[in-house]
């Protein structure tokens, strides 16, 4: 005989007992705190990327660093891969995530997992996420994904856009994911392997804002390594509210709304992987469109009917959808017409009062010249008429209201910004620098205070007040300085910097902006040994501890007309010797102007033999010349191929034989030709810098040559 506990309905009789002392029971106790059953927080999206294109690597045992500039900041970080654009599996035997150092140096990698193991392998189509890692993460800090493949890495999934410099171990380096330093990584490119998307948890983020768009959204025509795309700037700002946003940057060069290739889906087909699905998702910002009406052959109405399709599927979901105009676009290429610009301005009328959005973007009206609305304002065009420059991008993200995102709270109202885009600071000289404040919040703002941030021994003076008492919702202050870097301030980039302080709503609050000044030479003499000649018109020298500058004029430098200007050495190269120069860059007349170095028995009287020249087309590549007869004129040539700055320069001889080398590293060179110049002497030869504007289908024009370096050896 079976007992109460053995026989089935007395065991189902004991569970219904049970189960209701146990509900008595927890009626009488209190209700379990978070703390004793914690709830993980949910993730939000801080970095991502869409991938399209896949390609083979034809390489074994790699490691991959990646860097990312995240957007939102949290305690605890995730990585999302996939592997979609193919049709094998790949694994990954060791991943790791770290905050950057420099450069590809890591601060303490610490190890991924996935599902609890050290590897994934990803299957065809497929996508992964590692487990959370908790590395306190600030916003808009860069970290560092590695991620190494052992065996044969037979394809990479890849964004090809990313401006960003990554960096790879050579072909078979084996596994240095978890190596703090970067000396491992030697071999480097611009785009993103197999990684989507980075996720942060434990911030202040309260959900993601989401960029669909094509080129101008990936960030073509901004700078690289330098996060100045239009998303980057947005999550700059959205980073200074209280509560903040991730921002995620979905852009594919090329994309379009209306249609899509197997490489580029079309921003339909891909709405789901890279918009609906992102964690934390809140906001979409629409911004496309231009490549459809431009080039895609699609209608006004279609790219409409596209739109609204994009925000209803995304209002099912829950998103905001917030829709941003077209920009203008006359002048890339061919492509516009006065039909076509008919349809892009329905669009932007459906975009601003179509009543489908949920708020509106006008990057339009952001970026458009006022005189004539169809083109870019010069300010914010990057030079292809259709992706704005630094400028641009930050207009862009200003014309963003950051409370209609609805995904950040108590934003500051205000914002500074430079001008011009890039400017040109000659050294030991004033230039004008603008920066301008506009409050862009629904109330005023009171002690409005602006100053600079300069290079140590720059000096500035501000031709008018750089505070102001207040400023109405709308209006905006303009404060001007004469900004004079020092005299021997070393030529090339500077970062310069604006700050503005101002009260809003009894609380101090800050913003900043900063842009790229280039200093640029100014004629000055040049100090021995070193000397100046010239046989072309408009010649000028410049000098900066080792550096160099040479303006000049002149119809050619070739055999029929030899019209130059040189800084030189005399007697620099001995019977078997060497001159080498690293060409910065040159600018200037039509694109035959050439610059580099030359040797001569003699070079203010190149008839005197032994004359040769190696220069840099500036748009033909390199161009290796000789006087193989020493009548002065150089008569053999060799080289060709493209143009690229900067460039390492050699002249080699032995004896009259010359060999011409170049180089865009400095460490791997390329021989453009050997020759012989019977003339050349016995003793030293002159060596120097030459350019030549090379100005005859281009009268009166100039180029400008800047050199970093110049060296001769024996």
């Amino acid at each position: 005989m079976l007992g109460p506990l053995e026989h089935p309905l007395g065991h189902r009789r004991f569970a219904a007992l049970a189960a209701a002392a146990g509900a008595t029971l927890a009626a009488l106790l209190p209700a379990p705190s978070a703390a004793a059953a914690p709830r993980p927080p949910a993730w939000t999206g801080t970095w991502a990327t869409a991938q399209h294109a896949s390609y083979d690597p034809g390489a074994s045992e790699v490691t991959v660093r990646i860097p990312v500039h995240v957007s939102a900041g949290g305690t605890s970080v995730r990585i999302r891969l996939t592997n979609e654009f193919t049709d094998q599996p790949v694994t990954i035997g060791h991943a790791t995530v770290g905050r950057r150092a420099n450069g590809s140096s890591v601060s303490g990698p610490r190890d991924l997992t996935f599902g609890g193991k050290e590897f994934v392998t990803i299957p065809a189509h497929g996508q992964a996420a590692s487990d959370g890692v908790r590395i306190p993460v600030a916003a808009r800090s860069d970290l560092v994904v590695s991620l190494y493949f052992p065996g044969r890495l037979t394809h990479v999934s890849q964004h090809w856009m990313g401006l960003q410099t990554v960096y790879w171990t050579p072909d078979g380096g084996g596994d240095h994911a978890g190596d703090a330093a970067g000396t491992a990584f030697t071999r480097t490119d611009s785009t993103f392997p197999f990684l989507t998307g980075v996720d942060v948890r434990g911030g202040t983020a309260r959900g993601s804002v989401v960029a669909l768009g094509d080129s101008i959204t990936d960030g073509a025509a901004s700078t690289s390594d330098a996060n100045r795309r239009w998303p980057d700037y947005l999550a700059a700002r959205l980073s200074a509210c209280t509560s903040t946003a991730g921002v995620l940057n979905e852009g594919i060069s090329g994309n379009r709304i209306t249609a899509g290739t197997d490489g580029n889906p079309s921003a339909l087909d891909r709405l789901e992987r890279d918009v609906l699905s992102q964690p934390g998702a809140r906001t979409v910002i629409l911004f496309e469109g231009v490549n459809d009406l431009s080039w895609g052959g699609a209608t006004g109405d279609q790219v409409i009917d596209g739109m609204k399709e994009i925000a209803r599927r995304a209002h099912t979901r829950g998103l905001l959808v917030i829709g941003a105009t077209v920009v203008p676009y006359r002048g890339w290429g061919d492509h516009w017409t006065e039909a076509k610009e008919a349809d892009r301005q329905k669009v932007n009328a459906f975009v601003r009062d179509g009543g489908v959005f949920d708020g509106y973007a006008d990057f339009d009206k952001a970026v458009r010249d006022p005189g004539d609305p169809t083109r870019y304002a010069a300010a914010f065009d990057s030079g292809d008429h259709l992706h704005p420059n630094d400028s641009g991008m930050k207009a862009f993200a200003d014309a963003v209201d950051l409370t209609g995102l609805r995904v950040a709270h108590d934003c500051p109202s205000a914002r500074v910004r430079f001008g011009p885009y890039r400017p040109s600071l000659p050294a030991g000289h004033a230039t004008e620098i603008t920066a301008t404040v506009t409050n862009s919040g629904p109330k005023a703002v009171t002690r409005v205070t602006t100053g600079l941030r300069l290079p140590h021994g720059w000096t500035a003076a501000a031709e008018g007040p750089t505070r102001a008492r207040s400023l109405v919702p709308g209006g905006s202050s303009t404060v001007t300085w004469r900004v004079t870097p020092c005299a021997d301030t070393r030529w090339g980039p500077y970062t310069i910097g604006v700050a503005t302080s101002f009260r809003q709503e009894g609380r101090t609050r800050r913003d900043t902006d900063t842009v790229t000044a280039d200093v640029v030479p100014v004629p000055s003499a040049v100090k021995p040994p070193y000397r100046t000649f010239a046989t072309a018109d408009a010649a000028q020298y410049a000098q900066n501890g080792g550096r160099f500058a040479i303006w000049a004029g002149g119809q050619d430098l070739a055999g029929w007309k030899d019209e130059k200007a040189a800084i030189h050495v005399p007697d620099a190269v001995p019977g078997s010797g060497s001159v080498t120069a690293r060409l910065v860059e040159q600018t200037g007349s039509g694109p035959s102007a050439k610059a580099g170095i030359a040797v001569a028995n003699d070079l203010t009287a190149p008839d005197k033999g032994g004359y040769a020249v190696l220069t840099m087309s500036r748009s033909y590549g390199v161009e290796f010349m000789t006087d193989s007869d020493g009548d002065g004129k150089l008569d053999t040539w060799a080289g060709g191929g493209s143009s690229y700055h900067p460039a390492w320069l050699r002249l080699t001889r032995d004896g009259t034989a010359y060999t011409a080398y170049a180089s865009a590293d400095g460490t791997t060179w390329q021989r453009i030709g050997t020759a012989t110049v019977p003339s050349a002497a016995a003793g030293g030869l002159d060596a120097g810098m030459v350019a030549s504007a090379v100005n005859l289908d281009h009268p009166g024009q100039t180029t400008t040559a800047v050199f970093d370096s110049f060296s001769t050896t024996h």
